[in-house]
């Protein structure tokens, strides 16, 4: 049986191309071929040399190239050769651009930085969990932003929110029984955000919390009115004596906040 070569070329490491090769392939039974992949082909001196080596193997070139120059060059050079290559995301590029009335950015490795900025967004998640509600003090120096709040001040939300922002958040709870950990107080203070919120609503809040837990009518200072003034003026010790910033969380959607919150981190970055 004959043997066949598939060339893979790309301009950027050739993940899509290579992802493409591998289907096709896969839709025939004992196919004797074989996978060349050449990433970087970003020159037509690159390109003209893998030609002449796809001429000598008689191969079929899957290809990705951003700039329309090195394209164009392509299709010189296997024309010229009697080679079949097949240009695998110009086709569908087109028809977005034509359908959606858009330029393409014709930028090498746009997937690339697309996987890249997903995986780093998930490793944001993972830390947000990681370093909820003070479970390890030490991710203190490792977040971009450490949110400081009682109770119910949608610490832990807006973390994960934040996270899906790219940013590393921790977060501690305030207690005034709990003694602050020492590692808050080695941090500069414009990356500690403290959350206050009015008490009547940190009230309303907390009972409606207690009501979801089946437990309404439990003795539970919880969501008493003295207990809720007490953690509040607690924080707001806490945040004078870091010298942070405050934002009010009252009637605020998590995505307001959040909002909010990275205005004072871009201002506090190019300070």
């Amino acid at each position: 049986m004959d043997h066949y070569w598939l060339y893979v070329v790309s301009d950027s490491i050739g993940e899509t191309a290579d992802l493409v090769a591998r289907a096709a392939i896969s839709q025939f039974v004992d196919l004797p071929v074989e996978r060349k992949r050449y990433p970087h082909a970003n020159t037509e001196e690159k390109i003209a040399e893998i030609v002449d080596l796809a001429m000598a193997d008689d191969a079929v070139i899957l290809y990705t190239l951003a700039e329309e120059s090195l394209k164009k060059y392509m299709r010189h050079c296997t024309e010229k050769a009697g080679l079949t290559a097949i240009d695998v995301l110009t086709p569908s590029v087109e028809a977005i651009a034509s359908c959606f009335s858009l330029e393409p950015t014709n930028e090498v490795g746009n997937l690339r930085k697309l996987d890249e900025i997903y995986f780093e967004r998930v490793a944001a998640v993972e830390f947000a969990v990681q370093y909820d509600d003070g479970k390890d003090p030490q991710g203190f120096q490792k977040a971009d932003l450490v949110l400081l709040g009682v109770s119910r001040t949608s610490k832990t939300p807006l973390s994960m929110y934040l996270a899906n922002k790219n940013l590393l958040v921790a977060n501690l709870p305030l207690v005034p029984e709990a003694p602050l950990p020492k590692e808050i107080f080695t941090l500069p203070k414009e990356k500690i955000i403290g959350l206050t919120i009015r008490p009547q609503n940190l009230n309303d809040i907390r009972r409606e919390r207690l009501n979801i837990m089946g437990a309404v009518g439990v003795s539970n200072d919880y969501a008493d009115p003295n207990r809720l003034l007490e953690e509040l003026e607690y924080a707001t010790k806490v945040y004078r004596r870091l010298g942070c910033r405050v934002l009010d969380v009252t009637n605020k959607a998590v995505e307001d906040t959040a909002g909010n919150i990275l205005e004072l981190y871009k201002e506090a970055i190019h300070e």
